[in-house]
């Protein structure tokens, strides 16, 4: 059979992806451009005849030798180790460095997994300064199915800050979990449609101990934040995100989230973007919330994001040997590092890291085949220390 001009670039037929694989190896170096074609998704506009500049020139770069976990390791290398489809580096608001892995359309929206989190925050941040979100209100004030659920008696700061007791597990690979559940109201696996997401979240049992205590990383905390947002803002996340960030910020392409059967957007890890889009979204934080000279997010919400998480909670939490100085805030991490460089992280390798020192914003956006890779995680922070000195 003669190879179609698809299989030729991706080494398999589009025939062969399908919603049980496509997060899997090799298939996410496709659908992880085009999550829109396997789960529905709901359309983030921009202001619509933005040119992008052309890309900046990375070869230079790509032969740089970096250390990485003690040994020597060239730029290019490290990128194809850690199956890197875009990196993007900004340096006082200019785009400096622009990769793209053979497979990939830069022009194209990327899958960002959980930063959608730290761009449903920056959300939350704005319809704050509106008015219209309380963040010390219980959940119920905006989400009042939630009552009985481990919602029930949560706030909306234990949601932003992931310290919400459940009962339930981040188990990404167990088709049987209530991890598999979750994907499946959300339109993400195979046999969806049953349930909607709403109904999901609010049917999660409280864990033993109360709210408020160690950060417990658990992404429906996210996928509530959401819906907390929507009800609060009474439009829907896709339209918030297209009017008050993506528009304001200047952004030049669309982007994407997915949404459950009932149009929920998928807060947690739905959203779809560019590269550079999103290295905007860091430059923007890093300029204190404005983006061409107007406030996009109040400049006091930026400082409490990236400066007022609760070490405590951290250190007894779930990612203390990611940066053991580190803290969590509004879905953003803080590295904990000199520097006080902050991120946005999200599963198989996503990352927006922004060092306010150096002025650089650094994006990252992978097809990793493993969904949490510890030791590529630690390497993937040497490598955007080194990075940052070479510009």
């Amino acid at each position: 059979m003669t190879s179609t001009v698809f299989e030729k670039r991706f080494g398999f037929r589009r025939s062969d992806i399908n919603l049980g694989n496509w997060r899997l190896n090799p298939y996410s170096r496709w659908s992880f451009q085009n999550v829109s074609e396997l789960v529905p998704s709901a359309v983030i506009s921009n202001t619509g005849g933005l040119s992008e500049e052309p890309m900046a020139d990375a070869s230079g770069l790509l032969s740089e030798k970096l250390m990485i976990d003690g040994k020597p390791e060239t730029v290019s290398a490290f990128l194809e180790r850690s199956s890197t489809d875009a990196l993007v580096v900004m340096k006082g608001g200019k785009f400096v460095a622009d990769y793209a892995a053979g497979t990939v359309d830069p022009a194209s929206p990327h899958l960002i997994f959980s930063i959608s989190k730290s761009l449903t925050a920056i959300l939350a941040g704005i319809v704050e300064a509106d008015g219209l979100l309380d963040p010390e209100a219980p959940v119920t004030r905006y989400v009042p199915e939630a009552e009985g659920s481990a919602y029930g008696d949560a706030t909306v700061r234990n949601l932003l800050d992931m310290r919400v007791s459940l009962d339930f597990a981040e188990t990404y690979l167990d088709p049987e979990s209530a991890y598999a559940r979750y994907r499946r109201a959300m339109l993400w696996n195979p046999g969806g449609g049953e349930e909607g997401l709403l109904a999901m979240l609010c049917s999660i049992p409280k864990g033993p101990l109360p709210h408020g205590g160690p950060l417990r990383y658990r992404s429906p905390n996210s996928d509530m934040l959401g819906i907390v947002v929507e009800r609060a803002a009474g439009i829907r996340l896709s339209e918030l995100l297209s009017e008050r960030l993506w528009k304001p910020l200047g952004a030049k392409s669309n982007a994407m989230i997915t949404v459950d059967r009932e149009g929920f957007g998928r807060a947690a890890g739905g959203v779809s973007v560019t590269g550079r889009d999103l290295a905007r979204v860091g430059e923007m934080m890093r300029q204190a919330g404005f983006a061409g000279g107007k406030s996009i997010v109040p400049e006091p919400w930026v400082r409490d994001t990236i400066s007022a998480g609760d070490k405590a909670a951290w250190t007894a939490g779930d990612f203390a040997k990611l940066a053991p100085n580190g803290s969590y805030r509004n879905q953003w991490y803080q590295s904990g590092m000199e520097s006080h460089a902050y991120c946005g992280i999200g599963i198989h390798g996503q990352w927006l890291y922004i060092d306010p020192p150096t002025e650089t914003v650094i994006v990252k956006l992978s097809s990793q085949a493993e969904p949490v890779d510890d030791a590529l995680d630690l390497g993937c922070l040497q490598f955007f220390a080194q990075i940052i000195r070479l510009f």
